[in-house]
């Protein structure tokens, strides 16, 4: 199936009629007609329902249509994307992370970078935690990660970043607040959130917590609820300072523990590219030059 025939598909699902269709394709109404045969004969199912008033969907068109509609909409970026790519860059250096906040200076490296790499282009790419399929396949040539996750992954170079504490996540409005520092103690009687997926030094802690002091706690099953459950008064967490997306809206307290997370750069070995390693080094740069002005 080729995107002429996805096109010729999602025109007859809107019209419901062959020589509207073909007209609005420009294209003959036989074409239209032996196009959506062959697509029929490859999925081996009746998209349409045909009849003298038209052509309707089948419940299996219809599924059909929804997912081509996603499809073709993917496709029209993917190929705007590639136009605006081919018109400015020749090349390209993608970045997997977590979440912006992981690397919250990243506009200023990309600015840095582009005064004297003006053909290159940085292509931020958002994967989640624990997923670094994409760079291990080679789909991107930067990934963000922390503590000895890639440890042991051959056939890549690991570059420092920044450490990054735990902090006690609250509404600005809470007691513990004003604090400078909070305590294990100074939970006692508050509801913590914990899980989401949180990383095993995190997962320690709260454990800790929960078994030292006289706590009422959930499971938040990601970052982007508990956020919501604190704005909701529902409770308070405990999170890597490298969530803080630095807009004000929480209140971020240092928590007193000894944990904390080695924030690093991965990149491939056998990436010989000069501009790839001066990137990194303009990260590190940066974060080293904000360390006492950044909450990590």
């Amino acid at each position: 199936m080729n995107t002429k025939q996805i096109e010729c598909i999602l025109e007859l699902a809107q019209t419901h009629n062959f020589n509207r269709a073909a007209e609005n394709l420009c294209i003959s109404q036989p074409t239209l007609t032996y196009q959506i045969k062959e697509v029929e004969k490859e999925v081996r199912f009746q998209i349409f329902e045909r009849s003298g008033k038209g052509a309707e969907l089948t419940p299996a068109g219809s599924q059909f249509c929804t997912t081509l509609r996603r499809l073709k909409k993917e496709l029209d970026i993917a190929i705007e994307q590639g136009q605006n790519f081919s018109r400015k860059f020749k090349n390209d250096i993608t970045v997997g992370m977590p979440v912006r906040s992981c690397l919250y200076l990243l506009p200023q490296a990309i600015k840095i970078f582009s005064k004297k790499y003006k053909d290159i282009s940085i292509t931020p790419q958002f994967n989640g935690f624990y997923h670094p399929e994409s760079f291990l396949k080679g789909a991107q040539d930067v990934f963000f990660t922390f503590d000895d996750e890639m440890k042991h992954v051959p056939d890549i170079k690991v570059f420092n970043l920044y450490k990054s504490k735990i902090y006690l996540l609250t509404k600005k409005n809470d007691s513990l607040a004003k604090k400078k520092k909070a305590y294990i103690k100074d939970l006692e009687g508050k509801t913590l959130m914990v899980g989401g997926g949180s990383p095993p030094a995190l997962r320690r802690l709260q454990q800790k917590i929960i078994s030292s002091v006289k706590i009422d706690y959930f499971n938040s099953p990601d970052h982007e609820t508990t956020m919501t459950n604190i704005a909701s008064d529902r409770g308070i967490c405990l999170t890597p300072g490298f969530f803080n997306d630095h807009n004000g809206e929480f209140a971020w307290t240092n928590f007193d523990c000894d944990d904390y997370f080695d924030c690093k750069l991965c990149i491939h070995s056998k990436d010989k590219r000069k501009a790839v390693i001066e990137f990194v080094e303009i990260l590190q740069k940066l974060y080293q030059e904000n360390k006492d002005n950044l909450d990590f």
